[in-house]
């Protein structure tokens, strides 16, 4: 756990961190980046170009790499070094490993055009374990490939190609989001809330009021609501959910 850094005995021996941009954030914030670290490599989440710029103006780190890749693909597919002063992408694919920006027919775009990022190569999992359906959703024929079988993942994720190869990365489709390195389904959380007889409506989001500082918020409508609610909301997801998707507020 990067966080854990300012308390280790040897942290002035740290040369490297590989750590999520949330995490980064925070260490900033402490001002626990040793003068020893010359390399980051940042993953798991959207990385700022404010925060980059961060690093290079309060730390002695030489090189900033942005990785990319999610778990479908064991694990990082692509990467980039992000200089000072150059805008932040997730880079080139790595050796073995394929990207595809495509329509919604699955057409190539064009450089520039938003489009969906399909990955191929040899860090493709099988599939999903006992998901056949999900599995046959997610992981589709690669009809851009010689290889009798070959698939392609479907990322979820928007993107273009720059002019100079590189994909900068745009967002998601659908409403799943990072958080701390976690991959989360909004709509999962908002359907666990609203199996609880006095919530009518909800809706879950993520706020950043500070920046770097990012929570899930669930704002909903209640019929009749008990006067502690929310203690008893927050202990109905933790029953069938893990810590990192139960709302902040």
């Amino acid at each position: 756990d990067a966080l854990h850094l300012p308390t280790l005995a040897a942290k002035e021996e740290v040369t490297l961190i590989n750590t999520v941009p949330s995490v980064l954030a925070e260490l900033l914030r402490m001002g626990a980046v040793p003068r020893s670290v010359k390399t980051l490599n940042v993953a798991g989440e959207p990385l700022p170009d404010k925060l980059v710029e961060r690093v290079y103006a309060t730390t002695n780190v030489e090189k900033v790499y942005n990785l990319y890749g999610p778990t479908e693909t064991t694990t990082y597919s692509t990467f980039t070094r992000v200089r000072r002063g150059c805008p932040v992408t997730i880079g080139k694919p790595i050796a073995g490993t394929q990207c595809y920006i495509l329509d919604p027919r699955q057409n190539p775009v064009a450089i520039g055009i938003t489009g969906e990022l399909y990955l191929g190569g040899g860090g493709l999992a099988r599939g999903y374990y006992a998901r056949p359906e999900l599995t046959n959703e997610r992981f589709v024929p690669n009809p851009f490939s010689a290889e009798p079988g070959a698939r392609m993942y479907r990322t979820g994720d928007l993107c273009r190609w720059r002019p100079d190869g590189n994909i900068e990365y745009l967002g998601r489709r659908d409403h799943q989001i990072k958080l701390r390195g976690f991959r989360i389904e909004l709509g999962e959380i908002e359907a666990g809330i609203a199996l609880h007889p006095a919530v009518r409506e909800v809706v879950v989001t993520a706020r950043e009021d500070s920046p770097g500082e990012k929570r899930l918020v669930a704002y909903l409508v209640a019929d009749n609501p008990p006067a502690d609610l929310i203690d008893q909301l927050r202990e109905f997801v933790r029953a069938t959910m893990p810590e990192y998707m139960v709302p902040a507020d």
